[in-house]
């Protein structure tokens, strides 16, 4: 074993990768003010984006899903990576050569962890099918990419590669570069045979390499070539642990800026249609894998398209039965995005690749342009199965399609495509399909379909409205019982205010921050982010990696998901500066003070004649103390700390 990674190297790779441009490879950011970026969470499904990006701080917060961290753990948790695997990746990343402690620095495969020696293992293929491209016995490839219109550029810019026919001539390639067996097998790029001993599984095939958001390979399409080939049309890599082909989705790391950029993304069937939409200048087209578009797919999109109201996807799909299929079942999933869905049909039935071989590559762009609402080409789809000649048939019709009609996001649309509906129906009288559909929509509901809008109560997302419930955060152990924790509360939004105070900008409250004590803040969650802080060494400390060693003090993940949460969330002043600072610090500690005085004239109350001259001297005198220090508080403010 490689040994555990030296600690001044997982300190330089963490301070190398910008956080933001690692979670940008995977979500779209937009600012957020002070500082931060916000996008919809990778983690969870939500509505708007409650996902927030430190830059400065170097974390990550979901004030939804409550998940959190550095630039390690985003990696760890959205490619299921262990920590070392993470520290790989991204010391990859950044040119940093990592040392590993019992052992030294190795290069071999002992160490890696199995993800990483995946993707590595699929880009060496994919260099090499590359490289056989341009072989003598590439020649039926070249030649089937040529009556397709790609010529060698378009095959390098998609990195079209060639798998020789025999049998093991990419095993032995990357035997070669230290892959074992196992490993090989593993990754889908061999298999078994016969004899025992593993052999390609990719021959005499075209090839696409698979590439995830973050532009990693991580399987391939096949495409058969040769008349004496018995295998399938299209051979994909199998189910692996970095392929999933419900969760991938061919270009997508040559598209995503561009869909992010436009707020669309056109969806089609094929590899060589995903080429053709490019080279005719429809760069955010995409296809799914050797599987039909569905829920993961979906999740991929809305991360890029930040679910705004005027975001597009648009379906090509084949005028054949098949293809009707499809757009039905895309129209199903309409309402998992925010997003309106199109559909377009070439003439004739052709695909996009077939399109732009025939008329050119204003014929291509012309197919995206003409594009119909997904919703009308099922309301379309479903009178054409009716029988409209009689008042039966009509019904029917108008029965089945109702549900189609309150699915339209657009409200102002519903009410034009019902009158529409009346229209394809033969129904002279619109209105009276306006109130059938209402009616029919409010049977539904009454019996229990789902509703059209999110029960109230439900999280928005953001800061303060979190899904989780800040009231269900435990005390730790040790930590003083106070009032649950109120995001309306003056106390505790002062309280929060200078806690994140103390995480991101501590030299403002610095050095009198480290002289507060647990019982000055009443949450028991915030007490608890207290004592981590006095824990990591105080506010003070003002070290590069502070925050993170507030995070490592904390003495349960709660604790910890709280701190991250504090260090990305915004401070609340448009000028953060010493006055702000010193305000918050001082109102802090009035409170205390006030706490203290009322504790100190109940005791003298409970004491009454009772209590001995000398008990009540003291008392008397702590009041006083406190009661001067009140005073100089309020007339001096911080200068009075």
């Amino acid at each position: 074993m490689a040994g555990r990674i030296n600690d001044d190297d997982v300190k330089a790779v963490r301070d190398a990768v910008p956080i933001d441009a690692v979670v940008s490879e995977y979500l779209q950011l937009r600012n957020a003010g002070g500082g931060n970026l916000k996008g919809l969470c990778p983690f969870h499904d939500e509505k708007s984006p409650s996902f927030q990006v430190s830059p400065s701080k170097g974390f990550y917060h979901c004030f939804g899903c409550q998940a959190g961290g550095d630039t390690l753990d985003f990696v760890m948790k959205i490619d299921h990576l262990s920590f070392s695997e993470a520290v790989e990746r991204l010391a990859g990343l950044a040119g940093i050569t990592l040392r590993y402690e019992e052992g030294g620095y190795t290069a071999g495969s002992s160490g890696r962890g199995e993800r990483i020696r995946l993707v590595e293992a699929n880009k060496a293929a994919a260099e090499f099918y590359t490289d056989q491209l341009g072989s003598a016995e590439a020649e039926i490839g070249r030649k089937f990419l040529a009556e397709r219109g790609f010529d060698q550029a378009a095959a390098q810019h998609f990195s079209v590669g060639y798998s020789p026919a025999g049998w093991d001539h990419l095993t032995r390639f990357l035997r070669g570069k230290g892959f074992s067996d196992k490993e090989l097998i593993t990754s889908g790029l061999s298999q078994d045979s016969r004899s025992g001993k593993p052999i390609d599984r990719f021959r005499g095939r075209l090839m696409w390499p698979i590439r995830d958001i973050s532009g990693e390979v991580v399987g391939f399409g096949a495409r058969k070539l040769r008349d004496d080939d018995n295998g399938p049309k299209y051979l994909n890599t199998p189910e692996t642990a970095i392929y999933k082909k419900s969760q991938v989705l061919y270009g997508i790391d040559l598209a995503k800026k561009e869909i992010a950029k436009t707020s669309r993304a056109v969806v089609v069937e094929g590899y060589t249609d995903v080429m053709a939409c490019h080279m005719a200048g429809v760069t955010t087209a995409i296809a799914t894998c050797g599987t039909a578009f569905g829920g993961d797919h979906i999740k991929i999109l809305r991360r890029l398209l930040m679910d705004n109201a005027t975001a597009e996807v648009i379906f090509t799909f084949d005028g054949d039965a098949a293809g009707q299929k499809a757009a039905l079942r895309a129209f199903e999933d309409d309402q998992k995005f925010a997003a309106e869905t199109s559909i377009t049909i070439a003439p004739g039935g052709m695909d996009p690749c077939d399109l732009r071989l025939a008329k050119g590559d204003a014929a291509v762009s012309g197919l995206v342009e003409a594009r119909t609402p997904l919703f009308e080409f099922a309301l379309k789809h479903i009178v054409a199965r009716h029988n409209l000649e009689n008042p039966a048939g009509r019904a029917a019709a108008l029965e089945e399609a109702a549900p189609i009609i309150k699915k339209i996001k657009n409200v102002a649309i519903q009410h034009e495509s019902a009158v529409q509906l009346a229209g394809m129906l033969g129904m002279r009288d619109e209105q009276f399909v306006v109130k059938r559909i209402a009616q029919l929509d409010r049977w539904a509901r009454e019996r229990g379909n789902q509703p059209q809008q999110q029960r109230r109560g439900q999280s928005s997302g953001g800061p303060g409205h979190s899904g989780h419930s800040y009231e269900d955060i435990p005390a730790p152990s040790g930590s003083p019982s106070g009032p649950a924790l109120n995001l309306r509360s003056p106390a505790h939004i002062t309280e929060r205010e200078l806690l994140k105070l103390a995480l991101q900008r501590p030299a403002l409250v610095s050095p009198a921050f480290d002289a507060y004590g647990m019982d000055e803040f009443t949450a028991p969650p915030y007490a608890a982010v207290r004592q981590a802080i006095l824990d990591a060494g105080g506010a003070s400390l003002g070290t590069e990696d502070y925050v993170t060693r507030v995070r490592d003090a904390a003495p349960n993940d709660t604790v910890r998901a709280l701190v991250t949460e504090l260090v990305v969330e915004a401070i609340r002043a448009k000028t953060v500066d010493e006055v702000y600072a010193g305000v918050q610090l001082v109102q802090v500690r009035l409170r205390a003070v006030d706490r203290r005085v009322r504790e100190i004239q109940g005791t003298m109350a409970r004491l009454g004649h009772q209590g001995s001259p000398e008990q009540l001297a003291a008392v008397q005198e702590e009041l006083w103390v406190l009661q001067q220090y009140e005073q100089r508080l309020r007339n001096r403010g911080a200068e009075g700390l």
